[in-house]
């Protein structure tokens, strides 16, 4: 299911951008998804012990709001199915940053395993020709950086806020959130696009499903899946993502070339001697 939901995520973002910045994009995917947890955010604001809203604000913060405007804004220059497949980066950091600052054992076949998937990223994102391609090609950065960013909250999750149910960490770090999105959202031209451009709703209705579907609801099926599962195996949900991705690309018309295609079996290649290695 998360495989389907995030796969779909990078077209709807694509979708979004035909109208609207990257920066309303992800302040409207923000906003929404926060708006469609606070009953439950509501319910549950007792719930949480003092000492671990420093960790809700870190995922929240990590997990949702700073991919979110990474990813829309390295969507205005680079194809959706590209992006999904960078995304996959996210089982790598996990165990990067797992190991680095949380103590969870590394071997050398997973070592393995994180080096050829960054020969994977360096691949994909250099790859192609032309100057524009060239300017293009650098906006993969974002999403790496966003991955990193997603393989830190993965660990915050599972190592400072286990015991604690999915929808209360979902809810409450997107209540933490959500205002910064809405308060940014007052500075945009949000309002005057809905009023005044053509196709605005159209795009609009592409962000709130992103936003309540890919956001709101994946957040608690994955943070159950943090919780029921390791850190590795969760984070392994990417493994599948790029696949939806580019075929959500290629039927919408992009244009995927050879060296793209090798930088994306690399990357799955790394991700699969991570997830494999003992």
């Amino acid at each position: 299911m998360l495989t389907l939901i995030w796969g779909s995520s990078f077209i709807l973002m694509k979708k979004g951008l035909v109208v609207f910045s990257s920066g309303e994009v992800g302040a409207l995917r923000m906003a929404i998804a926060c708006l469609s947890l606070l009953p439950f955010a509501i319910q549950h604001l007792r719930a949480v012990a003092p000492d671990k809203w420093k960790y809700l604000a870190g995922a929240g913060m990590l997990g949702n709001f700073i991919p979110a405007f990474l990813f829309a804004y390295a969507e205005t220059r680079l194809a959706s199915g590209l992006a999904g497949v960078l995304n996959s980066l996210t089982a790598l950091f996990t165990l990067l940053i797992g190991a680095m600052l949380f103590r969870q054992p590394i071997t050398w076949m997973r070592m393995l395993g994180i080096v050829v998937g960054f020969i994977g990223t360096v691949v994909l994102i250099f790859s192609g020709n032309g100057s524009t391609d060239l300017d293009n090609k650098y906006f993969g950065l974002y999403i790496v950086l966003a991955t990193v960013c997603y393989g830190a909250s993965v660990n915050i999750i599972k190592h400072r806020l286990q015991g604690t149910k999915p929808i209360i960490i979902s809810s409450l770090a997107m209540l933490l959130v959500g205002p910064l999105a809405l308060g940014y959202l007052f500075t945009t031209e949000v309002t005057y696009k809905l009023q005044h451009i053509p196709g605005a709703w159209e795009a609009f209705m592409y962000i709130a499903i992103l936003a309540v579907v890919g956001t709101a609801m994946a957040l608690v099926l994955f943070n159950k899946l943090i919780h029921i599962s390791t850190t590795l195996f969760a984070s392994s949900t990417t493994y599948l993502i790029p696949i939806v991705a580019l075929m959500w690309g290629v039927l919408d018309g992009e244009t995927i070339q050879l060296w793209h295609y090798v930088g994306m079996v690399v990357i799955l290649a790394g991700v699969y001697i991570v997830n494999r290695a003992k």
